[in-house]
């Protein structure tokens, strides 16, 4: 079988010495084309276009015709070899195959030896880049432009939660290995054996909806790569998403009064985590967005906020005490501060503002339920902030697609979620509602056609 293997001189391009190289093309397929170098170079008008060869006409001083016809030859053979092993194992990238092994230096004895290497060499390429680890690195840089740095911080845990299983179970992760079997022994492990920190003391076993998260990110990167054509197709269907209503807290609004009122003179420092907290509670910002507040965020009476998860604007009305604390503390400048040194603070700051009421909450560990009872200000975190202003607002009746404008979430369930209220708030709520509307007067009038006193 004749290969499409040819001798050319591109003697349209010439060397400063007159020169022209000779080459090998390889012509792979019917578009694509290699050429090899053959490192031999002879000025132009002595090569032989039909013949694919060097006239006998060439001077001695470029060396012998016959020497380096040879040696041509030679070449042409080494690279015919190199085609038909690809040919043979079906490697994808012939051209690409075919120049990376050749070298006029390779012996023809030594072709098979050194296509063997350099096919153990691709083969090993090959499985690095399947490597899941070396994937979840490409997935995290893919993301960088699109996501939150908290966003990226989650797909890292995943990333480590994948290695520290790795290490309990001594059993390689791969691609190949992401059953169901795989599902379940990930689960156990994140539930009950999984040892993390948690303000200098060690736990074991994540929280429902922490595991919940881990799959559903772990999901999504599965299917990045399938959809790329990185991988083969994965059935993720029995890849549930664990999760369970979260218990958190919300602070009325006489309950942020009290913090805003609260005497700091002997604690200066926390004045401005408890004026950046108030901040937070009269307009829904999340951390990420009032921790990188700016004077130019300001006009006339209004926030305007590009959210840095969402990557969403929200125009938010300010309340006089807002405006009062931007103007007076942050215009000039937000403090800079990380979320777990500001979660300690505003703790620090409930409890001196005398919220100390005792909070009952559970989560799932497994099939147990485990009870956690601490005062009001223990359970206050950043996110409070974010949860109070939507909850307030909810109970005061202003519409939910309202609030969610300010709060900038775009699905009525997500928003939902942030709605904490007890079931006595539930009922007085709705007592206060009934009182609105004439004290069930629906029924005063039934009374009355009946002659029925009330």
């Amino acid at each position: 079988m004749k290969l499409p293997i040819k001798l050319i001189c591109r003697t349209k391009r010439v060397h400063e010495d007159g020169t022209s190289t000779v080459f090998i093309q390889y012509c792979y397929n019917a578009k694509q084309k290699t050429l090899l170098h053959t490192g031999i170079k002879i000025p132009p008008a002595y090569w032989k276009a039909k013949q694919c060869c060097i006239t006998d006409k060439l001077p001695l001083e470029f060396g012998d015709h016959e020497a380096l016809n040879k040696e041509l030859r030679r070449l042409v053979r080494i690279a015919e070899d190199l085609v038909t092993h690809a040919v043979q194992t079906k490697i994808r990238d012939k051209g690409a195959f075919v120049k990376k092994t050749f070298s006029p230096s390779l012996e023809v004895s030594t072709v098979e030896e050194r296509v063997n290497e350099a096919a153990k060499k691709e083969a090993e390429e090959k499985r690095s880049k399947l490597d899941i680890y070396y994937q979840f690195d490409e997935y995290i840089k893919s993301k960088q432009r699109k996501v939150s740095a908290a966003t990226l911080t989650v797909y890292r845990n995943v990333k480590s939660h994948l290695l520290a299983y790795e290490k309990y179970s001594a059993k390689k992760i791969t691609f190949e290995s992401l059953d169901f079997s795989f599902y379940e022994d990930f689960v156990d492990y994140l539930t009950f054996e999984h040892a993390h920190m948690r303000r200098q003391e060690e736990l074991t076993g994540l929280k429902l909806n922490t595991i919940g998260k881990t799959i559903k990110h772990l999901r999504g990167f599965i299917k990045d790569r399938v959809k790329r054509k990185i991988i083969a197709p994965i059935d993720l269907t029995d890849f549930k998403i664990p999760e369970e209503e979260s218990d958190a807290i919300y602070l009325t609004h006489q309950e942020i009064a009290d913090i805003y009122q609260t005497d700091l003179s002997a604690h200066p420092h926390l004045i401005e985590y408890r004026d950046l907290f108030v901040l937070a509670c009269l307009t829904g910002l999340r951390f990420s967005d009032f921790s990188t507040l700016r004077p130019e965020d300001l006009q006339r009476d209004m926030l305007y906020k590009k959210q840095e998860k969402s990557d969403h604007w929200v125009i938010i009305p300010l309340r006089h005490e807002a405006k009062q604390i931007f103007t007076r503390q942050f215009r000039d400048k937000i403090p800079e501060l990380t979320n777990p040194e500001f979660n300690r603070h505003i703790k620090t700051i409930g409890k001196l503002a005398g919220i100390t009421r005792l909070v009952k909450f559970s989560y799932k560990k497994g099939n147990q339920n485990v009870v956690v009872t601490k005062p009001k200000y223990e359970w206050i975190t950043s996110h409070t902030a974010r949860r109070s202003f939507c909850t307030n607002e909810f109970l005061a009746g202003t519409p939910v697609e309202l609030i969610m404008k300010i709060s900038g979430h775009k699905r009525t369930k997500d928003f939902y979620k942030y709605i904490r209220i007890t079931p006595e708030e539930a009922a007085n709520k709705i007592k206060e509602l009934w009182l609105a509307r004439d004290n069930m007067k629906l029924i005063k009038e039934t009374a009355e056609k009946m002659g029925i006193a009330i």
